[in-house]
């Protein structure tokens, strides 16, 4: 078995699109087998995502999830009977300001209000395939941001890559420490609370299990994974990570379509042959 800066690997936390699953949402026998021979050895995993938590059943029940799963970046962590252990939201001022900085710059917004999902347009870009991905409709209103005390999570939503690294910047430099925003897909920028990240999941993780953040393993794809490769002991970049983020991680696996989750797992962490 691998060991991470303080001793063996004792939790493995992984991304979900783009590293568990594949670009069509997949979990493959192979991922499936490989969480199964991390139990084996004794060694917990858990999930994390920007979905809300009722978003990640389609892999929580096959891989028997028996951890915290830590819905919206760690925005709300929930029992693996979905049950609340905790939430952080956004205040009602950032909440404007979020949903100001996305439509200057011709955004669309999206808000999810605990597991509710708020759009304007149904026909927006990426509705109908999130719809797809979390397995349950949005709620279609005409002002998202009608109603702002309860939000977990404000995402942005282009298909203009440049534009989404723009008002990734945009908003970090606007909202500060006052929350966190990070790109969870090239077209995608989540706005949650400034300890709802997954830097943040990790050290909640720690606290919660009593696994020190040295002995846990993490894997992901995206510049808002690289918050928990920083605080944890060993990570696992997919091969199609920007290099950006591989250069963050301590190991680079294949890409996703590639089996890059398990390759990840058997090689970096069980610590099988190449």
């Amino acid at each position: 078995m691998i060991a991470g800066k303080a001793g063996p690997i004792r939790l493995v936390l992984a991304d979900v699109d783009g590293t568990l699953v594949t670009r069509d949402k997949i979990l493959t026998p192979r991922a499936i087998r490989a969480v199964d021979r991390l139990r084996e050895r004794g060694i917990l995993f858990a999930i994390t995502s920007g979905r809300p938590p009722l978003g990640m059943k389609m892999v929580t029940d096959p891989l028997r999830i028996d951890q915290p799963i830590a819905g919206f970046n760690g925005g709300m962590i929930v029992h693996p009977d979905f049950s609340l252990i905790e939430a952080h939201t956004l205040t009602p001022e950032v909440a404007r300001r979020t949903l100001g900085i996305l439509r200057d710059h011709k955004v669309d917004p999206w808000v999810y209000d605990g597991n509710d999902w708020i759009v304007s347009n149904p026909e927006a870009p990426h509705v109908a395939r999130e719809q797809w991905t979390v397995k349950f409709p949005p709620r279609v209103a005409a002002d998202v941001g009608a109603a702002l005390d309860q939000v977990v999570k404000i995402t942005g939503v282009s298909d203009d890559l440049e534009l989404m690294k723009r008002v990734e910047h945009d908003l970090q430099e606007a909202l500060g420490d006052a929350a966190s925003a990070a790109r969870s897909q090239p077209y995608y920028v989540d706005v949650t609370h400034h300890d709802a990240n997954k830097g943040g999941v990790v050290l909640a993780l720690e606290r919660l299990l009593g696994v020190p953040a040295a002995q846990m393993a993490t894997l992901g794809d995206q510049p808002n994974d690289v918050l928990m490769f920083r605080r944890s002991g060993l990570s696992i970049a997919m091969g199609q990570a920007s290099d950006e983020v591989k250069a963050q991680a301590t190991h680079v696996s294949t890409s996703s379509e590639e089996e890059g989750f398990a390759v990840g797992v058997e090689r970096y962490i069980l610590g099988d042959e190449a």
